[in-house]
């Protein structure tokens, strides 16, 4: 162990890092209310899902984000590394499809969060959100060796028929709105306030506002989706969540999404994305006593908890 890191073994980090990741899923299950989402009120658009089933499929995909930061914690080489989460992605997948009855809740999750727990244990404390979210685009830029070319997901099929970057180029390109948008707002609205409750609100708005989710534009298309950013984005201009003409731009934004049957389930992956990142630069300033570690940025607000629940 070096000076420059945390006293944490690797068995240990992994149990943390799989802990926050499951915890970040989670909150984003729970915060509420979520436009076209399933949360403590209601199932959104989702016919198939539900609160309950929802916390079932977080729980089942611990054991995989445990199994993929100790992987990170062990393997350096980069390729080999991206072959072994392949294998622990699918796995994961399944024991999803088990928990659930063979429904999709979380796939997109264990990509993007799958990802950051890996990026987390490769360099433990050095948790800072841009050299994170960097590690995180190194990754997703190497193939899976398991995976054909000519294999095409229905997110595949979106990202080539409208031309978008989809779950991979997001994450190839580090999750810009996790920097950018959900992370800004997210500790802006802290920093103005407002409960966590309205903060995590208006962050997963800042995300709808940006992101080319693939899950609208596949039952909306991209006109459904203009109108999906331009009411979130509306949120946020009436003065977000907390306010009294953000809470009805909200529940407007919530019936356009019903009315086009579509969630932003891309969205929802990314705020918990964020979640998990900002438990995890302010797990590193406390564990330097409340001074970054060395590429590890202080958290904003050092009264938030530990964890994103």
């Amino acid at each position: 162990m070096t000076a420059c890191e945390p006293p944490i073994r690797a068995e240990t980090l992994a149990a943390m890092l799989a802990r926050t990741a499951t915890d970040a899923l989670r909150a984003e299950v729970d915060l509420t209310p979520k436009p076209g989402l399933v949360d403590a009120r209601d199932a959104g658009a989702h016919r198939d899902m539900s609160h309950a089933l929802m916390h079932a499929s977080a729980t089942a995909l611990t054991t995989g984000f445990h199994d993929m930061a100790a992987a990170a914690a062990t393997e350096r080489e980069p390729a080999r590394l991206r072959a072994e989460l392949g294998v622990l992605g699918r796995e994961s997948e399944a024991r999803m499809m088990l928990a659930t009855g063979g429904v999709n809740t979380h796939r997109g999750a264990i990509w993007c969060l799958g990802l950051l727990v890996a990026a987390a244990a490769a360099e433990p404390g050095r948790w800072q959100a841009r050299a994170l979210l960097a590690r995180v685009a190194t990754l997703a830029a190497i193939d899976d060796p398991a995976v054909s070319p000519a294999r095409e997901s229905n997110g595949q099929r979106v990202v080539r028929a409208f031309g978008v970057p989809g779950a991979r180029g997001e994450a190839e390109r580090g999750f810009p709105a996790v920097l950018d948008a959900a992370l800004p707002t997210l500790r802006d609205a802290r920093a103005a306030g407002a409960g966590e409750r309205v903060a995590r609100l208006n962050a997963l708005l800042a995300v709808m506002a940006t992101l080319e989710d693939t899950c609208v534009l596949s039952r909306a298309g991209p006109a459904g989706l203009r109108r999906v950013q331009a009411g979130a984005a509306a949120v946020l201009d009436a003065g977000g969540v907390g306010s009294v003409a953000g809470g009805r731009a909200l529940a407007r934004l919530d019936g356009l999404l019903l009315s086009l049957n579509a969630s932003p389930g891309g969205s929802a992956d990314l705020l918990a994305a964020a979640l998990f990142v900002d438990a995890l630069e302010t797990a590193a300033c406390a564990a330097w006593g409340g001074h970054a570690a060395p590429g590890a940025a202080a958290a904003k607000e050092t009264h938030h908890a530990n964890t994103v629940a």
